[in-house]
């Protein structure tokens, strides 16, 4: 593949520098002064800096838990910056063995510039808030007061939490700039946490190992004294742009870049070491003998009589699993839910005819088994969660089916009304996924598409002397484009659809419309034909007559339109476009040139653009293919690809001139 998700990654550089110093209350003159951010002067407001620090603690009762200390400090400099004087913070409380978690602000103060004086306002308490956001969650939030732009804003927040197994994510980049990033963790010998570092921004880090301590009070009263070797780490950056989001891009929190930490394992010198779901088989392990997982999926009772009846007719293994696969996705209707654990139960969701994404594919999966092909789970993220890149529980979020059907692996996903075999939602197109078994045992599946999403378009039509085209059109989509056109069209109106497409293309009028597999038999193409007359693709000056090759179909504008890409770009999956267009030219006319025929391609196949062109006697024959191979592209390949769309389109846009004979 021409890229792969390695970008995401930057290494630890080590460092042993001083390390700046930034405190509370040290707001400066200079600071209020400053009208514009010096790095980037359309930054609303800036970050001037952003520390954190993550600590232990020790109780007699309850063990170990973590404290989580957050200092701010942030200049506005215009009125579109004001919402960064808001402040909120997410917090679990659905723990059924542990502590709610809990967080409280502090050091809130607003500074301004009055008369030369620097004056400061502090947070009162109808500036903080907390509510409820579900039974899991709850939010803490701060509106800092009497803000404006030149002001200064600084608060502190501390979040403390029994939770040991994963850190909150410490990010380095915002959609504002950063002038300095620090994150100090401070980690007694017992744990072993496994840090990632993700982003293209260079993260600087250095680690030492000191004598660490802890008293604490235990059931007699008794002051104890704790002692330990801890492993002090710092992760640093300075002068960090602000991400701005970009077109053709998954999901641009991938990209961000930020610190995470995952426990590895615990040694205790009075326990054995315990690891903790740090390989794919200890996390398929531990997720499969989940209640609400793998029990789920040995039921089967309740749908064996439809079974039956499903299978009845199907001789192959390729008719029986597009028969459940078909039998599944009418029944039942998703709830929104993207889990992968059950919730009230595959068997109640059957009966239902509703559930989440993981009692819908379970369904799936043990009909699928039932019926003698071997089917398992693949647990995946969703695009919007971002990409699973270590092993662990909750990196995942969603689950789809695979199945070995006539000696192939397939894929399914029957929560999507249109998707169809190895045809996934576009939101599980999330780069790999990860099939476990019962045993244990677990392996990689890539979830980029391979096959190529069509799109072939053929026009037959006649030019008269005034310079109106009229004609039929044919076009059929496939795969993942025929999926995008169900999903955004399924529930269309006709009418209302074709007018859209009229009003799309001035001049162009439309008729006999007619449409086949939109939402009836999705393992066909979606076939669109019409009649059409349009007046807007030819001009006539004088004895000539010019005409848009491509007619109604020509591309005016370059997608790939950005001076500068920070981004990787993301295309989704492998596409062909191609126009078969041939019309007659109207009595009176010859050809006196048209545009020349070119073929052109990008490096290392990534993509290529044909352009052929054909006259004989009184038609005109034009052929135009775009193939794109690759699904993710590099940022530093961005140039390329934007000429590679000028090139075609300017092709495109050259005309065909007959003259008058």
């Amino acid at each position: 593949m021409f890229f792969n998700k390695a970008f995401l990654f930057v290494l630890f550089i080590p460092f042993f520098g001083t390390a700046q110093k930034f405190e509370l209350g040290k707001v400066s003159v200079a600071e209020l002064e400053e009208k514009v951010c010096p790095s980037d002067s359309n930054a609303v407001a800036a970050i001037l800096y952003n520390k954190a620090r993550t600590h232990f603690v020790y109780e007699d009762k309850t063990g170990f838990s973590t404290v989580h200390e957050y200092e701010f400090r942030i200049k506005i400099y215009k009125k579109e910056g004001l919402s960064w004087a808001n402040h909120k913070v997410r917090y679990y409380i659905g723990y059924e063995n542990l502590r709610d978690e809990t967080v409280a602000f502090s050091n809130c103060v607003t500074y301004n510039l009055e008369n030369g004086a620097i004056v400061k306002t502090k947070l009162a308490g109808e500036g903080s808030f907390k509510k409820e956001i579900n039974e899991y969650w709850k939010e803490a939030a701060i509106t800092m007061p009497n803000v404006k732009p030149g002001s200064v804003i600084e608060f502190k927040y501390v979040l403390k939490s029994e939770n040991i197994v994963r850190f909150p994510v410490f990010t380095f980049q915002y959609d504002i700039p950063v002038n300095y990033a620090r994150y100090d963790t401070e980690i007694p010998e017992y744990f072993i946490y496994k840090p990632i570092l993700q982003g293209f921004r260079q993260v600087n880090t250095e680690s030492k190992i000191v004598s660490g301590h802890q008293n604490f009070s235990n059931q007699y009263n008794q002051t104890v004294n704790l002692s330990y070797q801890q492993i002090n780490s710092s992760y640093f950056a300075e002068h960090i742009p602000a991400l701005h989001d970009e077109a053709f891009v998954d999901n641009i929190e991938n990209y961000r870049s930020s610190v995470h930490h995952e426990l590895e394992k615990t040694r205790f010198h009075d326990a054995p070491e315990k690891n903790y779901a740090t390989t794919w088989e200890g996390v398929a392990n531990t997720i499969f003998k989940e209640r609400d997982f793998g029990k789920q999926l040995d039921q089967h009772d309740y749908f064996l009589p439809d079974l039956k009846m499903i299978i009845k007719d199907a001789v192959t293994e390729t008719e029986k699993a597009n028969a459940i696969f078909n039998f599944v996705q009418h029944k039942m209707n998703w709830n929104g839910d993207y889990s992968y654990y059950a919730d009230k139960g595959a068997k109640k969701a059957y009966e239902a005819g509703t559930g989440n994404a993981a009692e819908i594919n379970f369904i799936l999966i043990a009909m699928l088994n039932q019926a003698g092909l071997n089917a398992n789970a693949v647990l995946t993220s969703t695009i919007s969660h971002g990409v699973p890149v270590f092993p662990g529980r909750t990196i995942f979020n969603y689950v789809i089916a695979s199945a070995t059907v006539d000696g192939s692996r397939m894929l399914f996903d029957a929560v999507n009304k249109y998707t169809t075999p190895n045809i996934l939602p576009f939101y599980a197109l999330n780069w790999n996924g990860r099939l476990i078994r019962s045993d244990g045992s677990s392996e990689e599946i890539n979830l980029v598409p391979k096959i190529v999403s069509k799109e072939l378009v053929n026009i037959i039509g006649t030019i008269d002397a005034s310079g109106k085209i009229s004609g039929k059109c044919r076009s059929q989509k496939t795969n993942y484009n025929a999926l995008h056109y169900r999903e955004k069209y399924g529930n269309a109106n006709q009418d209302g659809y074709v007018e859209k497409f009229e009003n799309d293309h001035p001049g162009l009028q439309i008729s006999k419309y007619l449409i086949e597999n939109k939402v009836t038999d999705l393992s066909k193409p979606v076939v669109e034909s019409f009649d059409f007359e349009t007046n807007n693709e030819t001009e006539v000056i004088g004895n000539r007559m010019m005409i848009d090759p491509l007619l109604f179909f020509t591309i005016a504008q370059n997608p790939f339109n950005q001076e500068q890409r920070e981004l990787p770009i993301y295309l989704a999956y492998p596409e062909q476009i191609k126009y078969n267009i041939s019309f007659e030219i109207p009595a009176g006319y010859t050809v006196e040139s048209v545009p020349k025929s070119i073929t052109f391609a990008m490096p290392e196949n990534v993509g290529t653009f044909a352009f052929k062109i054909l006259t004989a006697e009184n038609k005109i024959q034009v052929a135009v293919t775009t193939d794109m191979n690759n699904v993710i592209l590099p940022a530093d390949f961005y140039p390329t690809l934007k000429e590679f769309y000028q090139k075609s389109i300017d092709r495109q846009n050259e005309k065909i001139i007959l003259k008058k004979i």
